[in-house]
């Protein structure tokens, strides 16, 4: 079964933690009894350990697919379709689409922020987010951090949605209030994401305890959090991870680490074996999983989602990939890293095309697929990117409302003072005559 195969580095960290007590249990005896607070038992011999493997070796990483798309030895791969194969193919493909889009679009002024959802130019972490969205239920509750946009578009979002939201205009779920790339959608179960690094992650552990007080979504759905090695360094990582854990709360915590906390280097980040070492500590199944190959990542979702239900607990996955691009918008990469290391990693473990060699090999996929894939994406996203562009912006009523449900006398005094200024000096001062003709309302 699935579950038995592609988690075995679940059991792999099991069996570790046994080997570990092994170690610090030498020349024990029974006679010695055990702590009071604790089940471990007593030892004479002094022992010191640093390693959840046992034997001081690395934790291994999951892999289905190498990097010619070639099935490992030994791996399973999973039962899927060629129409399913080329949905999650297309969904990797429209990431980096619309990264090249709208960072273009930030670059010629035409939107003031893009944080790269997945990092192009044409490659990065597809794998990691379209493997994970495809494992997930379209119910589970998520909360993600800035580079999850496929996680909605997978959900059935749409390209006039993400571009609402990159322009802030009326459409926008948000009115406009947020920063760009900071997604929300009720109706997709996608909660607002926050600037803030790692402030989801003690959040989801209290969204997965409300689903378990919850007895229409008790052992159906798992909240699910994204968030990068860099988040992992904050102290809502162990917050959460101590919540989550000790509560409990079905809690699926997906760490993608993918090398850089902006330009701090994950050598700086950590001492340890990455996030996966962690895991253990809180008592948590871990496994880490090669996060450029989506089936493996797939794989390892959807078992880490299935032990998340039947124990009602957290689980942790560590996503292994690498940030091709900058940050964002405002990053420059090749002050802290070499240009080199950056084309050396495009050119030797290509997500997307990893999983294009796997579909051609099968014979799913072909050179004209790819063409006319390319351009009704790159069309799509182009059309959309200019509807949006004529969108008007929300009206000024809407900075004061959804807030409180009745609105309070500081809110209210502010609200009545714009619009005195406004209509005094709204039609007379240039300026304000242009912005007001931006919104939908023309400021009235």
């Amino acid at each position: 079964m699935l579950h038995s195969l592609s988690f075995r580095y679940s059991s792999l960290l099991t069996r570790a933690c046994s080997n570990v007590r092994t170690l610090s249990t030498l020349h024990a005896s029974t006679s010695l009894g055990c702590l009071p607070t604790t089940h471990a038992p007593t030892v004479s011999k002094l022992a010191f350990f640093n390693s959840v493997t046992g034997d001081g070796s690395k934790i291994p990483s999951y892999r289905v697919l190498d990097t010619l798309g070639v099935p490992v030895e030994g791996a399973e791969v999973p039962e899927i379709s060629k129409q399913f194969a080329q949905r999650l193919y297309e969904n990797m493909q429209l990431l980096p689409t619309l990264d090249d889009i709208l960072c273009s679009g930030q670059r010629q002024g035409r939107i003031p922020f893009y944080s790269l959802t997945l990092i192009s130019p044409k490659y990065g972490e597809e794998a990691t987010v379209i493997g994970s969205a495809a494992a997930l239920a379209d119910d589970d509750e998520v909360l993600s951090q800035y580079r999850e946009t496929g996680v909605l578009l997978w959900r059935g979002f749409s390209l006039d949605g993400i571009m609402a939201q990159a322009f802030g205009n009326h459409e926008d779920s948000g009115k406009g209030r947020q920063i760009a790339v900071h997604y929300s959608s009720k109706q997709h179960h996608f909660h607002t994401i926050s600037s803030p690094l790692a402030t989801q992650i003690p959040q989801a552990a209290g969204v997965g305890f409300a689903l378990k007080r919850d007895p229409a979504r008790r052992s159906k759905n798992v909240a699910c959090v994204f968030f990068g090695e860099g988040a992992a360094s904050e102290g809502d990582f162990h917050a959460g991870m101590l919540f989550a854990s000790t509560v409990p709360s079905p809690t699926l915590l997906l760490a993608r680490n993918n090398g850089f906390a902006i330009s701090t280097p994950n050598s700086q980040q950590f001492y340890g074996d990455g996030i996966s070492a962690r895991g253990p500590g809180y008592g948590v199944d871990t496994v880490r999983v090669d996060g450029n190959d989506v089936l493996a990542v797939m794989n390892a979702v959807k078992e880490a989602r299935r032990r998340c239900l039947e124990g009602g607990r957290a689980v942790l996955v560590e996503m292994m990939t690498y940030r091709v691009s900058h940050h964002s918008t405002s990053d420059d990469s090749y002050v802290y890293r070499e240009r080199q290391e950056v084309e050396d990693r495009k050119k030797n473990d290509n997500p997307i095309t990893r999983f294009r060699l796997f579909m051609e090999s099968r014979g799913w996929w072909n050179e004209t697929d790819e063409e006319e894939l390319a351009f009704r994406l790159r069309h799509d996203v182009i059309k959309a990117f200019k509807r949006a562009e004529t969108v008007k912006k929300p009206g000024l009523e809407d900075m004061f409302t959804d807030v409180y449900v009745e609105e309070p006398w500081n809110i209210k005094e502010q609200r009545e003072e714009l619009m005195a200024l406004l209509k005094k000096y709204g039609q007379v001062w240039e300026p304000w005559q242009n912005e007001l003709g931006a919104l939908k309302d023309g400021g009235n």
